[in-house]
């Protein structure tokens, strides 16, 4: 115990790390927590979702304000939300100093833009003449966007997602890298090219309808068919109209929720996800942003989805940061699940993510795997509710007593992005492709059976419903009450067909 004490105390805070603990700032921890041994070799531990990292003592980079925000650049990545609550708490004076010492390094040009970028202040100081324009974002560290805003004054390429009102980060992680070569668009165009137009067509009934109805089904709504019909609609038109701007939120969520419920415009009381656990006692699993906040943050997240819009930053990454940003901002009382899920549709289909009129029903796959569904939105939620100090009344009102935008405006969306790609890859590779080759295999049952006994198509389809009820087989009570008219060989054979082409699986299993 001892000597693990010793060797806990040659370790010196560096980057991010030293700056939170010398401020004392309440904020989400950095996924990479730096630490410089004065004795010792480089070793890197990751556990609860933070990459802990020990350098050697040639990597101490010295003491001052200026040298831990130039070493966390440098190793621990471009924290927006960290940056934003560390700059109002810092000397002006320090932060000047650094820059003038490096004036045309790219660390502190990057910092002096984030500077003046985060906290709208302008520092004091002339806009470089000199030295060429450098990115803001490493590129091959971050998902940016490839029409740069060039920014005179520091001579950089603003490649932000957003704006100092909502401006997302996503890194580029080995799971998103691996994601990215596996082509998931053209896997999806694979699948759907085995097939002919006419059998696409009557899928993209039933997906429209599976999609529909797994979204409402996330919330443990059971919606009524005007309902099911209205969002299904809905998404007939994702691939025609752009729906994140303010007058189609607004008019998208008054078509998907009880009329009673409808809003006007973003909500002016403050709401929150949680669960009665008790008489008068909740837990509280999501607290949202207040209600003040949330024009500006809305503005934001439509300029930002504009920005990406414009560039050709991946569909998955864009559908993240808008999507996720939505539901977490919660800008309407009722509807902001199904408007998150239906924006990921939206995007994808209007950035050509999937093929031309085709849809596939991502929400299937989130209901199947509620854990990682939940864990995607919790990735965030856990971390903020420690930084929420908020208060219930008796009807349960909530209200937020401290600042809480910049947590909202910042969020590092990685984990998010590694979610909806793993979400994607399970509905190519299920729903996609098993409801294909399920309407395939059905249309070559009905000709089989078509063949044995010239039935009308409604009795056909009766027949094989009955049999994938039944594992297979049809039943002695549904055979005397609605094909008493078969004999027991025609019977064998199409149950055969059947089998043939499903095995024993049901109905339940799709």
């Amino acid at each position: 115990m001892t000597e693990n004490n010793q060797d806990k105390s040659t370790d010196r805070l560096a980057g991010y790390a030293a700056l939170i603990d010398r401020y004392d700032l309440d904020v989400i921890p950095n996924w990479h927590r730096s630490l410089v041994t004065t004795s010792g070799i480089h070793r890197i531990d990751s556990s609860g979702g933070v990459i802990k990292e020990v350098y050697p003592p040639k990597y101490w980079p010295g003491d001052t304000l200026g040298d831990h925000l130039e070493f966390a650049i440098k190793y621990d990545g471009t924290n927006l939300v960290i940056l934003a609550s560390l700059f109002p708490e810092v000397v002006e004076e320090d932060i000047l100093e650094y820059v003038r010492s490096k004036p045309t390094g790219k660390y502190a040009r990057r910092l002096w833009f984030l500077y003046e970028f985060l906290t709208g202040q302008t520092l004091p100081l002339d806009d470089l003449k000199r030295g060429n324009y450098i990115d803001l974002l490493e590129t091959d560290e971050y998902y940016t966007i490839t029409s740069v805003r060039p920014v005179r004054r520091q001579r950089i390429n603003d490649n932000l997602l957003g704006d100092q009102r909502f401006c997302p980060t996503v890194r580029r992680t080995d799971t998103l890298r691996d994601f990215e070569t596996a082509d998931l668009p053209k896997r999806c165009r694979q699948v759907v090219s085995a097939y002919s137009p006419e059998l696409l067509k009557r899928a993209l009934s039933y997906l429209y309808t599976k999609e529909t109805k797994s979204s409402f089904e996330i919330e443990h709504i059971k919606p009524t068919s005007t309902r099911t019909e209205r969002f299904v609609v809905l998404l007939q038109l994702a691939e025609q109209e752009d729906f994140c701007a303010k007058t189609q939120l607004i008019e998208l969520q008054n078509r998907i929720v009880d009329p009673r419920f409808r809003d006007s415009d973003y909500r002016v009381n403050q709401n929150y996800v949680g669960e009665t656990i008790a008489w008068q006692k909740e837990k509280i699993h999501f607290a949202c942003p207040k209600s003040d906040d949330l024009a500006d943050l809305m503005e934001g997240l439509i300029v930002a989805h504009k920005r990406m819009d414009a560039s050709d930053v991946s569909a998955v990454i864009h559908a993240t940061a808008i999507a996720y940003g939505f539901v977490f901002l919660h800008p309407f009382k009722d509807g902001n699940g199904r408007i998150h899920r239906f924006l990921i549709h939206n995007i994808f289909a209007r950035r050509g993510f999937t093929p031309k009129g085709v849809m596939f029903p991502i929400s299937a796959s989130m209901l199947k795997n509620p854990a990682d569904y939940d864990e995607s939105l919790e990735a965030f939620s856990r971390q903020l509710m420690p930084l929420v100090e908020y208060s219930l009344d008796e009807e349960g009102r909530m209200t937020i007593n401290n600042d809480t935008a910049t947590w909202y405006r910042y969020i590092d969306m990685t984990p998010q992005a590694e979610a909806l790609f793993r979400f994607i890859d399970q509905t190519i590779d299920t729903e996609l492709s098993s409801e294909l080759a399920f309407l395939a295999n059905y249309d070559e049952t009905k000709r089989t059976i078509q063949e044995i006994v010239d039935m009308p198509d409604r009795n056909i389809d009766l027949f094989i419903r009955f049999c994938l009820q039944n594992n297979g087989r049809l039943s002695v009570r549904k055979r005397a009450s609605h094909f008493d008219f078969l004999s027991d060989g025609e019977i064998a054979r199409m149950e055969q067909a059947v089998l043939s082409a499903y095995g024993s699986r049901t109905l339940n299993d799709d």
